[in-house]
């Protein structure tokens, strides 16, 4: 199974910069803890492919809905920006 991903860097509020990544992904369950092992096993999987992440995060369609699932800051950057272009991909 091919999971799409986007792999992007923006400017930090602070200044500086941050690297994150955006899976499509959601675990088969759909409940909080096994999204957050799906989230930390695929963040896991980027970096061990040299890729560096700060933030990642879920995004998946619940309701009709695009939903987001991981780092706070990221999901609130995410709800406002929109779904990023899917930039790389990983076999699981």
């Amino acid at each position: 199974m091919q999971i799409e991903f986007a792999h992007l860097r923006e400017q930090a509020r602070g200044g500086g910069w941050i690297n994150f990544a955006v899976f499509g992904a959601r675990s088969g369950s759909g409940t909080r803890d096994d999204n957050a092992r799906l989230l930390a096993q695929l963040t896991a999987r980027a970096r061990a492919a040299n890729l560096r992440v700060d933030q990642s995060a879920l995004a998946f369609t619940s309701g009709g809905r695009t939903q987001f699932f991981g780092d706070p800051n990221l999901v609130d950057y995410l709800s406002k920006s929109g779904l990023p272009r899917w930039t790389h991909s990983l076999n699981a």
